[in-house]
């Protein structure tokens, strides 16, 4: 049975906008308002929703590049104490003493700006085993050649700088680099969004590779649906700083329940030209995250919305299992769907 790693209840990440002479805070932006997910050991959770949802901040939250507002993030530590620990309501110091900084590493979308430009490899590679360890100078550099030929590199790119990489090997530099602490956990910043197709399969494969080699833990906010499809194992979907639907990818995929997943779905290229599918066009704009609509967040854009979605804010519903679903009327939206778009759409 799976383990939890991390555990994120309530959780809250608020950005004030400060205004007048004095520069106070007169409104917020609430990037995540009230995030409930858990993440088990060994999976590789995908999180997907238009730019903007709070995806990223999500996974900034979770490693503590942002502090977060309220709210908790439980992480289950694996040194065989049953002990846990509330990474939100840690000082900078205590993430240290707790050895999080090591145990939670992330990899971001774009590797270039990630990388001291003056720095050669050898040094950005072994720059957190330094932190982290008291080796010799050997035995660093032993070991960052050892990090670079896990992730297809050689010794001959020791001595190089950043620029003189393409993308997708820079961004197994970036790979090697969060792996270098024996991490529990690393969150994947849409790793393979500025990349090409086939170099993107490349690093996929990479990616799952590693974590079957070094029993890893992702979190992988992406755009693109059909990397979800490939390398998660659960896939979450966000809409405005909320959880709109979580499920096992194939659940999610085949039997969706929230009419914004149908819409990202519907989105899918296919490749059969023959019959030209349906596609969901959602209407509007995404409402401003510091004035969100009241009620489902989703309402003002959802084709099956009732006055209870204007009212009533819902909660994630236990459907099946693993499947959770944030919607009044999510035992009647395949029927909706079908009947308002037709039975091939996706």
């Amino acid at each position: 049975m799976a383990t939890k790693l991390l555990q994120l209840n309530d959780l809250k990440l608020h950005y004030d906008i400060l205004g007048g002479v004095l520069r106070r805070p007169v409104n917020s932006v609430k990037a995540l308002d009230g995030i409930d997910l858990s993440i088990y050991r060994g999976e590789c959770l995908g999180l997907v929703g238009e730019s903007g949802c709070g995806k990223t901040t999500t996974a900034k939250a979770i490693i503590r590049l942002e502090q977060p507002t309220s709210g908790e993030i439980i992480y289950h530590q694996n040194d065989g104490s049953g002990k846990s620990v509330d990474i939100a309501s840690l000082s900078r110091r205590e993430l240290i003493n707790h050895n999080l900084r090591r145990k939670l590493q992330m990899v971001f979308q774009d590797p270039t700006s990630s990388m001291n430009p003056r720095m050669l490899v050898k040094n950005i590679v072994a720059e957190p085993i330094k932190v982290s360890q008291s080796l010799s100078a050997k035995q660093q550099e032993e070991l960052t050649l050892n990090l670079l030929q896990t992730v297809g590199l050689d010794k001959h790119h020791l001595l190089r700088y950043p620029h003189e990489f393409s993308g997708g090997q820079r961004q197994r530099l970036a790979v090697a680099r969060a792996i270098a602490t024996k991490p529990d956990f690393i969150a994947l910043d849409e790793p393979t969004s500025a990349l090409d197709v086939s170099v993107q399969a490349q690093i996929l494969n990479m990616l799952k590779d590693l974590q079957e080699q070094f029993n890893l833990t992702y979190l992988f906010v992406t755009h693109h649906l059909l990397v979800v499809k490939y390398i998660s194992d659960r896939v979450a979907v966000m809409y405005l700083g909320k959880i709109a639907e979580i499920a096992p990818t194939k659940t999610l995929f085949e039997n969706p329940r929230h009419p914004y997943t149908h819409a990202l779905l519907s989105g899918i290229p296919v490749p059969e030209v023959r019959e030209k599918p349906s596609r969901i066009i959602l209407q509007g704009d995404v409402p401003s995250a510091t004035n969100p609509p009241p009620g489902c967040r989703f309402h003002t854009r959802c084709p099956f919305s009732i006055d209870r979605c204007h009212q009533e804010e819902p909660q994630l519903n236990q459907i099946s299992e693993g499947h959770q679903v944030a919607c009044h009327r999510y035992q009647e939206i395949p029927q909706l769907a079908e009947a308002k778009f037709g039975s091939h759409y996706l």
